[in-house]
């Protein structure tokens, strides 16, 4: 299995698979602004040398993990990734953080989030991309559902997000084609 990551483009985006030059003070910004990281697993007081580190590590370890970056001007405006990923199962695990707020509403986490799923469904032969979410994270669920994810399970008062016990969604979307062949 060749695990080299591959630039994407879509229309507006170009992801470009993760690297140290984008670790940036804007990255890090992100990181630890609570509006960003509202729904996340991880939550703010990031320093640069622990967001080098995990991007050293991502790289090092092969993780299919791109910047999402907009063609027009090359900014970067979020990041997108799938990890882990099971070749025996034939799954693997989504995630995306468009941290740039000035972004949000545009329509970009949808464009980039098509660009992997066919990817993993094209190009690594995966049968079942699976995600977690914080099921009061209306704007994500919304996303999830409108390209074809379906809620598989929920796993109930499951984790703290400002102070509040929420529950959290399993969903999955499946390659038709896989079941096809």
């Amino acid at each position: 299995m060749n695990k080299s990551i591959e630039k994407l483009e879509s229309e507006r985006l170009a992801l470009i698979p993760m690297n140290e030059s984008f670790c940036s003070d804007t990255y890090l910004s992100w990181l630890n602004d609570s509006e960003v990281y509202k729904y996340l697993e991880s939550a703010g007081d990031y320093k640069m040398d622990a967001l080098r580190e995990y991007i050293r590590e991502a790289v090092k370890n092969n993780v299919f993990f791109w910047a999402i970056c907009l063609k027009s001007s090359g900014k970067h405006i979020g990041n997108i990734k799938i990890e882990p990923i099971s070749f025996r199962h034939k799954r693997g695990e989504y995630g995306i953080l468009i941290g740039d707020k000035t972004e949000w509403g545009n329509g970009y986490a949808k464009e980039a989030s098509k660009l992997i799923i066919d990817f993993c469904f094209k190009k690594l032969n995966l049968r079942k991309i699976t995600l977690g979410v914080v099921e009061s994270n209306y704007a994500a669920v919304f996303l999830y559902k409108n390209i074809g994810f379906e809620v598989e399970g929920i796993y109930k008062d499951h984790g703290l997000y400002e102070n509040r016990v929420e529950n959290v969604l399993r969903m999955a979307i499946f390659n038709q084609e896989f079941f096809n062949e």
